[in-house]
């Protein structure tokens, strides 16, 4: 019925720049607060940043100043561009969305698939 489809990981060389693109589609009556999250191996899954369907954004105090979180509710799409990139923020991004279907009563909360960000030294 909904879904989330990221794109625009892969490698890049420490100090380059990405930008990731997660995008909503189904039956979508309203986008509520996205997310972007990211899990290395080993490690628990974190909150990189959010942003509320108003353009309020919040981050994780190792991206702040080099991750931007924007999102255009036109099309349903979220955005993460990563700037000055470290190793240590290798990990899969995963794209989170509070979705409302048409004829839902309730948001669920939903996942991509995740897509991998590989930055060397």
């Amino acid at each position: 019925q909904v879904q989330l489809v990221e794109s625009g990981g892969g490698l890049v060389q420490a100090g380059g720049s990405l930008r990731l693109s997660c995008a909503a589609s189904g039956s979508i009556f309203r986008l509520n607060a996205m997310g972007w999250y990211r899990q290395a191996p080993g490690k628990q899954r974190e909150l990189v940043a959010g942003i509320t369907s108003g353009g309020s954004t919040n981050y994780a105090d190792s991206v702040k100043g080099r991750f931007t979180i924007s999102r255009d509710n036109a099309k349903n799409t979220a955005f993460l561009q990563m700037n000055s990139l470290k190793p240590e923020d290798t990990a899969v991004y995963y794209c989170n969305a509070g979705i409302r279907l048409y004829g839902s009563d309730y948001d669920r909360s939903t996942w991509g698939q995740g897509t991998q960000v590989t930055v060397s030294s």
